[in-house]
């Protein structure tokens, strides 16, 4: 593989925390800056679990943006812990942070993230997401002085996560707020994180789509089995619940709830990885796993 990395003296390179409350819109952020779908997405808080990067390489700089866990409240298990834990460590090793929250609200998990900001010595973006969903647009204006008000912010931009356009003034401003320092990753990578990662992602990512509120954070996905072989792949997945009457939602009657989401998880690999993928899934029990530090790590779980 050709090495990309630049040897300019003026590159600049650094890592980027997007922290927020769960569901706010981090992942979405990512993903609209990279143009590519690296952290999976869905309207459930607490979706993403683990720290992922998101590597965007330019001429003069490269930007590694770490998309965390939400910061809540009500850490019921060890994986709650974990979670916070992930988010708040970012925050403490970081280049920059950009603090993501609605424009139009602002709870109590907005003021505990807040809170682990102002702990950093790293310069902080306060970024207004949704501003889609305002009107009149003046009370924009009204945020912008409210919220400046809680933290010395580098600088207070209305963004929509979701629309690329709405992140130029965010662009132009971050180059400038890293540090001198060599290109890191080559110029080629999207995210530090394997194929078999991205694949117990996609899946889970399926499984939260197909089962609403039925279980919603109490399972987790592990690949078994990842072998590419010309233009195709061969994937076997376990689906880890926590009880067996779990089981039986996530498999559903003669199978059919898990055939669907064996479908839609095998057409989103096949997409993403641009080759043919065979998928085959099974659903186990392992009881009260996201309360267990033994059972998360070897789940592959950052503890």
């Amino acid at each position: 593989m050709k090495n990309n990395i630049s040897e300019d003296n003026n590159f600049r390179c650094g890592f980027i925390s997007i922290v927020g409350r769960p569901n706010v819109g981090k992942s979405t952020l990512v993903n609209t800056i990279l143009k590519n779908n690296i952290s999976i997405v869905t309207r459930k808080p607490q979706t993403t679990r683990n720290r992922i990067l998101g590597i965007y390489t330019r001429l003069n700089y490269q930007a590694i943006f770490i998309d965390t866990p939400g910061i809540h409240i009500n850490e019921k298990k060890v994986i709650n812990k974990m979670m916070n834990k992930t988010a708040l460590n970012a925050i403490m090793d970081t280049d920059l942070n950009l603090f993501l929250c609605e424009a139009n609200r602002w709870t109590k998990e907005d003021e505990v993230a807040l809170k682990q900001i102002k702990k950093s010595d790293a310069p902080s973006i306060l970024l207004l997401n949704k501003i889609d969903l305002i009107s009149p647009k003046e009370r924009i204006l009204e945020s912008i002085a409210k919220l400046s008000e809680k933290h010395k912010f580098k600088e207070i931009i209305p963004i929509c996560a979701k629309n690329r356009d709405s992140l130029n003034v965010l662009m132009d401003k971050i180059p400038f707020l890293l540090p001198d320092s060599p290109q890191l990753y080559e110029t080629e990578m999207l995210t530090d994180r394997s194929k078999p990662f991205m694949t117990s992602e996609k899946i889970r990512e399926k499984l939260l789509m197909q089962l609403n509120q039925e279980i919603p954070y109490g399972l987790s996905v592990e690949i078994e089995k990842f072998e590419e072989k010309n233009n195709a792949i061969d994937i076997a997945a376990v689906i880890w619940v926590e009880r067996e009457s779990q089981k039986g939602i996530v498999v559903g009657k003669n199978g059919n709830a898990l055939k669907k989401i064996g479908s839609s998880a095998r057409i989103d690999l096949a997409n993403y990885f641009e080759k043919k993928v065979h998928l085959k899934l099974w659903v186990k029990v392992k009881e009260n796993w996201a309360d267990s530090e033994r059972d998360l790590r070897s789940m592959g779980f950052e503890i």
